[in-house]
């Protein structure tokens, strides 16, 4: 196989995940461009919980997929090929923890997630979900959710990130993390249990600053007030004068 020169996108037929196999292996760039689009965004979140840093998930993907590539001939079809990638991923992004954890004890790491936040105008002929401030609005809940996902102690973050954002199965955990069957149920009943928490205390602190008459809101209700007050004097002297 060579995509060292890469194809024209072709359109492609609705192939099954093993067939799309057998065209790679037997050289159709096409066929491993098709795989990578189908698969991408449930590697990426895995090795996004796993390794905390979105800069550092698309390279344990990428890295992913050259290995993947390379081993596609072993591939038996004994378990689902995401299974088989999500597993070649873990192991990536787990080998780099461990290496990193390894340089930290030397080289202190300094690592930043940004987010970027949608902002718009609202448009009120759009339906409700996709108007701009309903996009911000699900953006900043996601932003929220992600930070507190990435709170999660490291073996309870990557079985929840594949059991509750990728919905697999408990089995299918089981075998790409290579822990017990009862150790996922465990460890997904608890961070969910701890995502309830955190969340919860957001919105008790939330609560303190709902419907705020601090900062602009208040200054331009005082205006207001001011503004009718210079008017209603104004009124009262023409009508004492008339």
């Amino acid at each position: 196989m060579n995509l060292y020169v890469l194809e024209e996108p072709r359109p492609m037929p609705v192939l099954a995940d093993v067939d799309l196999v057998g065209h790679v292996i037997a050289g159709d760039h096409q066929a491993f461009r098709t795989l990578m689009q189908r698969h991408n965004q449930l590697l990426y979140r895995t090795a996004r919980s796993i390794v905390k840093n979105e800069a550092e998930a698309e390279d344990v993907v990428q890295e992913a997929w050259v290995q993947a590539y390379h081993a596609f001939h072993d591939f038996r079809g004994e378990s689902r090929l995401a299974t088989w990638l999500v597993r070649i991923t873990a192991n990536e992004a787990l080998g780099r923890l461990r290496g990193a954890a390894r340089r930290a004890e030397v080289i202190p790491l300094d690592t930043t997630v940004d987010s970027a936040i949608f902002a718009g105008e609202p448009n009120m002929q759009l339906p409700e979900s996709e108007r701009p401030d309903r996009l911000a609005e699900r953006s900043e809940l996601r932003r929220v959710l992600e930070a507190h996902i990435d709170e999660l102690p490291e073996a309870f973050r990557s079985v929840f990130v594949l059991r509750a954002v990728e919905e697999m199965s408990v089995e299918e955990v089981a075998a790409v993390l290579g822990i017990p069957e009862a150790t996922v149920r465990t460890r997904h009943f608890r961070a969910r249990s701890m995502l309830r928490e955190a969340l919860a205390r957001e919105v008790d602190v939330a609560f303190a600053d709902a419907f705020s008459f601090a900062g602009e809101r208040c200054e331009r209700i005082v205006a207001g007030v001011f503004e009718r007050l210079g008017r209603q004097r104004m009124s009262d002297r023409f009508d004492a004068s008339s």
